[in-house]
């Protein structure tokens, strides 16, 4: 039998084998900020055709107030919060018009993963205790070229209850 001993993890070492990220930095970076987005950090490449890009979006503690929602007319969205609760809302999909009464939210345990189909309305997950970092998982350059945010109107901010 022969062994083999675990190295370091470094990108000239495991360059041969793929690429790496630490999706989870120190909160000394974030001061000031409740969500903070970081989009596209390292690429899973699925097929001739589909790279999936994977991007953190930490956020606090934060008044559970809906003032905007996006969504993405092409594409899925993959959400997975790491280290805590969080709470997300969403919306059937955008048709025209935005509808604060047909909104929803849910309760997400950390480690589960949800997925929202194309359309969907929602936007940053809201942290239920303690700050939360949450993979999003979309496909490259979603950001810049299939999301569109919608700034919800006096009558239609929406406050969500735990």
């Amino acid at each position: 039998m022969k062994t083999i001993k675990a190295q370091k993890l470094t990108r000239e070492a495991f360059r041969p084998y793929g690429d790496y990220v630490q999706l989870i930095r120190d909160p000394k970076e974030f001061e000031g900020r409740k969500v903070d987005f970081t989009p596209d950090m390292l690429r899973l490449n699925l097929s001739r055709f589909t790279i999936a890009s994977f991007s953190i979006c930490r956020v606090e503690p934060r008044e559970m107030t809906v003032t905007a929602s996006e969504y993405h007319s092409y594409t899925c969205e993959g959400i997975i919060p790491l280290d805590g609760d969080v709470i997300i809302h969403v919306g059937k999909p955008y048709r025209g018009q935005l509808n604060a009464d047909q909104m929803e939210a849910f309760y997400v345990p950390y480690g589960t993963m949800v997925t929202l189909n194309p359309g969907v309305l929602h936007m940053a997950p809201y942290a239920v205790n303690d700050t939360v970092n949450t993979i999003i998982v979309l496909p490259e350059r979603t950001y810049a070229n299939d999301c569109i945010v919608l700034r919800h109107g006096e009558d239609e901010i929406l406050t969500i209850e735990k």
